[in-house]
C-alpha cells in the first residue's frame, strides 16, 4: 500500500475506508475484513452520522 508523509512526520496510507451510511451490522462486518486486508486508515467521522 502507497503512503504520504505528513507535514508534522506522520506517515499514513494514501488508501482508506469511509464508512459513511453503514449500518452497524455493516460496519461490524467491514472494518474487521478491512483490516484483515491490509487496511490501516479507517473514516469514522463524527460528522456521517452513522445509525
Amino acid at each position: 500500500m502507497e503512503h504520504i508523509t505528513l507535514n508534522n512526520g506522520v506517515v499514513m496510507p494514501k488508501l482508506g475506508l469511509g464508512l459513511f451510511q453503514m449500518s452497524d451490522a455493516e460496519v461490524t462486518e467491514t472494518v474487521p475484513a478491512a483490516l484483515e486486508v491490509g487496511y490501516r486508515l479507517i473514516d469514522t467521522a463524527s460528522r456521517h452520522y452513522n445509525r
